[in-house]
C-alpha cells in the first residue's frame, strides 16, 4: 500500500483528468517467474500503473508469461515450427494487438531482465513484420513502456534493452517511459517486502509520470490517426529474399 498522501494526490490527479482515454487499451506483459496466484513483487509496481490507467477508463490487462505455454522462438506461431502448442498467437490476437500500450515488466535475475522477459521480447519480435492498411509495420502507433523491480542492481541496463527492443520493432517510447525499484545492493528486501518499495517516492513518482505520458502520447496518436505514413511504406521497398530465412524485416 502507498503511503495515504501519496495514494491521495494521485487519486486527486485521476478525478482532475478531463482527457476521455476510455476507447484506450493497455497490456502489461509481466516476466515474474512466479506462477498465478503466487505473489509478484513485480505485480506489486504494475499495480500503481494499472491504477491510474483503469482510473481514467482505460480497458487494462496483465499477462504472466510464465502461466502459458510460450516456446522460444521468433516466428508468429511455432506450433508451425515442431512444437505442438503454443498460447502466444491467441494472447496476441486478444490482447497485444489490439492494446494502444503495451508495457513490460520484469524482475531482475543476475543484473538482467528475467527469461520470460526475454521471451515475451523475442515473441513479439516474431509479429514485427505484419503491416498495417498503409503498409507501416503495424506496431507504429502503439506506445511503450517499461518496469523493473529487483532487490539487485541493472535496473537501467534492463529498460534500456526493453525499451530499446519496442523501438526496434515500431512501438513509439514517450519521454520517462521506464521506472523500477531495486532497493539496496545486494541481497535484500524486494518490492513488496514489508512495505519498503511502495514508500519509495522516487519510484512512485517515476511509474506515475511514466503511466501519464503513455496516456498522453497513446492519446495524441490515436487521434492522429498513427503515425504519418509519407517515407515509411513497406510496400515501397522490395528487400524480399524467399531463399533466406531471416526476413528482411528483423
Amino acid at each position: 500500500m502507498l503511503p495515504n498522501d501519496v495514494q491521495a494526490f494521485i487519486d486527486h490527479e485521476i478525478a482532475a483528468n478531463t482527457t476521455d482515454y476510455s476507447d484506450l487499451r493497455a497490456v502489461f506483459l509481466n516476466g515474474t517467474l512466479k506462477r498465478s496466484p503466487e505473489p509478484s513483487h513485480t505485480d506489486g509496481l504494475i499495480a500503481i500503473s494499472r491504477h491510474i490507467l483503469e482510473g481514467v477508463g482505460v480497458q487494462v490487462d496483465t499477462i504472466r508469461t510464465v502461466d502459458h505455454v510460450i516456446p522460444p522462438g521468433v516466428q508468429p506461431d511455432m506450433r508451425e515450427h515442431g512444437w505442438e502448442r503454443d498460447d502466444f498467437p491467441q494472447l496476441f490476437a486478444d490482447l497485444v494487438e489490439p492494446a494502444n500500450i503495451v508495457v513490460l515488466a520484469s524482475p531482475i535475475w543476475l543484473g538482467d531482465q528475467s527469461s520470460m522477459t526475454r521471451l515475451a521480447i523475442e515473441r513479439l519480435y516474431g509479429y514485427s513484420g505484419k503491416t498495417n492498411d498503409r503498409g507501416q509495420w503495424s506496431y507504429y502507433g502503439t506506445v511503450g513502456g517499461a518496469l523493473v523491480t529487483g532487490n539487485e542492481d541493472g535496473a537501467k541496463h534492463c529498460a534500456a534493452q526493453m525499451l530499446y527492443a519496442l523501438s526496434h520493432i515500431g512501438l513509439t517510447v514517450p519521454p520517462q517511459a521506464d521506472s523500477y525499484w531495486v532497493g539496496e545492493a545486494g541481497p535484500g528486501a524486494s518490492y513488496l517486502d514489508d512495505g519498503t518499495g511502495a514508500h519509495n517516492n522516487w519510484t512512485t513518482r517515476n511509474t506515475v509520470f511514466m503511466t501519464w505520458n503513455l496516456l498522453h502520447l497513446a492519446r495524441m496518436l490515436q487521434d492522429a490517426g498513427g503515425i504519418p505514413a509519407f517515407g515509411n511504406d513497406t510496400r515501397n521497398w522490395d528487400l524480399s529474399n524467399p531463399d533466406h530465412p531471416n526476413p528482411e524485416y528483423r
